[in-house]
C-alpha cells in the first residue's frame, strides 16, 4: 500500500529516550516505596502516558502518588535528556527521504508537548517537526492503548485512518494503532517482535524502514 501519512511514535522511535526515562522512572518509584526495576518499567509503562503510572500504582497498592510526582519526574527526565539524549540511529535519513519524496508525516506521542519539544531541541529533530505536525496524549482524553491519539493525528492531518501507517516500538502503541484501524510497523531495536503482536511488519534498523514504506 502507498500510505498517505506516516505517523511516528516519539520515544524510542525518533529519540533514544526509553533507556533514560525508564531508568529514572524505576528509580523514582522505588524511592517512593514502590520497588520497580528497569525491566518492570519497560514492561508496564513503555509507550504510556504518565497517567498510567498513577493508575497502576493505585490499582496495585491502593496508594496515591505524590501531588508533585509528574513535575518531579519530568524535571529529572528533562535533565537527563539535556545531558545524554540522542536521536535514534538512522532516523534523520528516514525523515530526509520522506521530505524529499513529499510524503506527509507527523509524530503522535504519549509524552507531553514539553517532553517532545525538549527531546527534539536537544537532538536537532525540531527542524523536522514544526508544531502543526506534533500531537501528544495531552490533546486527547485517553492515551495509548486507546486509539484516540492516532485518530486525532489522522483527522488533523486530513487523512483517512486506513491510509495511515504508524511506526511504533511498544505493545501499547501497536495496540493503539490497530484499534485505530491503521497498519503499524514495529521497531524491534528494544522490544522483541514476540512482544509486539499484530504488527503489520517488523524491522530492527531504521535503514530498513524506507523500503517498508514503499
Amino acid at each position: 500500500m502507498s500510505y498517505e501519512l506516516v505517523i511516528f511514535d516519539n520515544d524510542g522511535v525518533l529519540v533514544d529516550s526509553e533507556p533514560l526515562s525508564n531508568t529514572i522512572l524505576a528509580g523514582y518509584l522505588t524511592e517512593l516505596g514502590h520497588p520497580t526495576t528497569y525491566e518492570d518499567s519497560l514492561r508496564d509503562y513503555m509507550g504510556a502516558a504518565v497517567h498510567r503510572v498513577h493508575d497502576l500504582v493505585r490499582e496495585r497498592t491502593g496508594q496515591q502518588l505524590p501531588d508533585d510526582f509528574d513535575d518531579t519526574l519530568h524535571r529529572r527526565v528533562f535533565a537527563a535528556f539535556e545531558r545524554e539524549l540522542e536521536p535514534v540511529a538512522g532516523v534523520v535519513e528516514v525523515l530526509e527521504k520522506l521530505r524529499a519524496d513529499g510524503r506527509p508525516y507527523c509524530v503522535a506521542s504519549s509524552g507531553s508537548h514539553e517532553r517532545i519539544r525538549v527531546g527534539h531541541r536537544k537532538t536537532g529533530l525540531d527542524r523536522w517537526f514544526e508544531p502543526g505536525i506534533v500531537f501528544s496524549a495531552q490533546d486527547v482524553g485517553r492515551g495509548k492503548p486507546a486509539p484516540d491519539l492516532f485518530l486525532h493525528a489522522a483527522e488533523r492531518m486530513g487523512v483517512s485512518p486506513a491510509r495511515c501507517v504508524v511506526v511504533e516500538d511498544s505493545p501499547l502503541g501497536v495496540a493503539a494503532a490497530r484499534a485505530a484501524g491503521m497498519d503499524v510497523y514495529a521497531f524491534t531495536a528494544m522490544t522483541p517482535a514476540e512482544k509486539l503482536p499484530r504488527a503489520t511488519a517488523y524491522f530492527s534498523s531504521m535503514a530498513e524502514l524506507p523500503e517498508l514504506l514503499g
